[in-house]
């Protein structure tokens, strides 16, 4: 099994877990314990299972944390539609594969 490298360190273990403790989504508090398992020397399987997912899907999250920290872990129609860059009314447009 190979090592997970987490190259951002802008948050220490207890500021992640800080972090976890004040977010309302429990998944994203979930992903946020399972970075602080790792940095404290957990294994990334203790990590994944603690957390409630497998390893494959740690190692994705901790590519994103490493691209965009914390930030880049919103979740839900608000984000996709932010990042998306379109309304919700040229998006439905594309349903069909149709578009307006």
């Amino acid at each position: 099994m190979s090592a997970i490298e987490i190259a951002r360190q802008d948050l220490s273990i207890s500021q992640l877990r800080a972090e976890a403790a004040r977010t309302a989504d429990a998944k994203q508090a979930r992903r946020i314990l399972a970075i602080a398992m790792v940095l404290d020397g957990h294994s990334r399987l203790l990590a994944a299972q603690a957390s409630a997912m497998d390893r494959q899907t740690l190692r994705d999250w901790v590519h994103r944390y490493n691209a965009d920290g914390l930030a880049g872990w919103r979740t839900g129609p608000a984000w996709a539609s932010a990042s998306s860059g379109r309304s919700p009314a040229e998006r439905s447009g594309e349903v069909g594969g149709r578009r307006p």
